[in-house]
């Protein structure tokens, strides 16, 4: 145990699910308007244990668990939001928010707009998300994008434990809807992409050390994960660790930036570095075409052109349904990262 220097908290290493569930205790018990709820998240603790423990300590009608319908979760977290709740429910796996996203899109989103601000909707609806877990096509799923494109939603995805519980506290507390996306993979500890490795945990990494008590990561705010000169790479979720690995292995200095907010997106951060670099590779592990590295890619073209020695680098997932069989062939590994890197340097 540490002390944090820039809070004055004391630290204890957490996994990511730990740090989640931390936050979760803090806003409980700072304010009584939290509730969390979703499929198993009560007696059950949660699919992954998130919210293990939750319902115990502060009773069924704080932490309790929902039908199996996805739509009816987020239905009712709009009206508990609308009548000055703050709730935070959970879809089990990202694969399954689809029968929510009427609700999602249609109400949580807008509430806000069409009401000319007399309601707002402040929920966070946590998603487990992405794959590297064996899951197949329903459980490995990366649909950020869907989100990103949606006017009203934030979108936020850490990558470790610190960011996890900052972000979610934040998001919390935030007046819009968040779409707060929880990379399975990370779960347990940093993922370099090595599958055949053994699992390394947060105890062992430096962002592993995480306050025990309140405290926030701004929103809408990147992180420079790795410092470097020669390129910039714009990644977020497990993809951090995956590019930091690539940067190792292929010799090439790259600035690494942790977007962690996707939307609002930290702009100015990437624009510097890239106008630092001059170089530019785009990092995720969902699909290609319509991926959020195409938004990506068209804003470092829009506002870092005159600056690019080479054009930018995208590595993604493919176009396919995620695969249980080819997994990592499907999953943008540390060598399709570094083959990009060492692309961007060949001009």
């Amino acid at each position: 145990m540490s002390m944090d220097a820039n809070n004055q908290l004391k630290t204890t290493p957490m996994s990511m699910i730990q740090a989640l569930r931390s936050a979760m205790d803090v806003m409980l018990e700072r304010d009584p308007n939290v509730v969390i709820f979703g499929q198993d998240v009560g007696y059950f603790g949660g699919v992954f244990r998130c919210t293990e423990g939750l319902q115990k300590k502060y009773g069924k009608s704080r932490v309790f668990d929902a039908p199996i319908s996805e739509g009816g979760i987020v239905g009712a977290a709009v009206g508990m939001g609308a009548y000055g709740l703050r709730p935070v429910p959970e879809i089990q796996f990202a694969d399954y928010f689809y029968p929510a996203s009427d609700q999602i899109v249609s109400e949580a989103a807008r509430l806000r707009y069409r009401s000319a601000g007399e309601f707002i909707a402040p929920l966070t609806i946590r998603m487990p998300c992405g794959g590297g877990i064996y899951g197949g096509q329903t459980h490995s799923q990366s649909p950020e994008a869907l989100f990103t494109q949606v006017c009203g939603l934030r979108t936020v995805m850490p990558s470790n434990p610190y960011d996890a519980k900052g972000l979610l506290i934040s998001s919390i507390e935030n007046d819009d809807p968040v779409i707060f996306l929880e990379p399975k993979r990370l779960y347990n500890g940093p993922f370099d992409g090595h599958h055949e490795n053994p699992v390394v945990p947060w105890s062992k990494h430096a962002l592993g050390e995480v306050p025990e008590g309140y405290y926030t990561v701004p929103l809408e705010k990147a992180s420079v994960f790795r410092a470097g000169n020669q390129v910039t790479v714009l990644a977020y979720g497990t993809m951090v660790f995956v590019a930091e690995a690539a940067a190792r292995e292929s010799g090439v200095d790259a600035e690494i930036i942790d977007l962690r907010s996707l939307w609002p997106l930290d702009l100015d951060s990437i624009v510097a570095s890239v106008k630092k670099t001059r170089r530019c590779v785009v990092v995720h592990e969902a699909t290609r075409t319509c991926g959020f590295g195409a938004e990506l890619v068209s804003l470092v073209q829009e506002h870092c052109f005159y600056h690019l020695e080479s054009p930018i680098e995208r590595v993604t997932g493919w176009d396919t349904p995620y695969p249980h069989a080819q997994e990592w062939t499907y999953f943008p590994g540390p060598a399709r990262v570094g083959a990009a890197l060492l692309k961007a340097m060949e001009a």
